[in-house]
């Protein structure tokens, strides 16, 4: 097991502010301000899946099984961009 490099005595000495200080000087965390918020862009969650049963022709189920490995995720995407269509 590799030994951690952090110096926790250091950090739990540290006070909220000095940690605040360091936080917002750090380029690679810059704070989020209003123009991050005003070009930030919602992502969809994925969503819970259900386990059913399937009867799909077989031409089918074989073109998306040589097309790919995820192709249960396939049909998915494809039953959903339908589903889309339809509203």
């Amino acid at each position: 097991m590799n030994k951690s490099k952090t110096n926790w005595k250091k950090i739990d000495s540290a006070s909220n502010e000095e940690i605040t200080q360091k936080a917002l000087s750090d380029p690679d965390n810059p704070p989020l301000d209003d123009e991050f918020f005003a070009n930030a862009k919602p992502i969809e969650l994925p969503r819970r899946k259900k386990q059913i049963t399937l009867r799909i022709d077989e031409d089918v189920l074989f073109w998306f099984k040589t097309n790919s490995k995820k192709y249960q995720t396939h049909i998915n995407s494809v039953l959903k961009a339908y589903k889309k269509s339809r509203v």
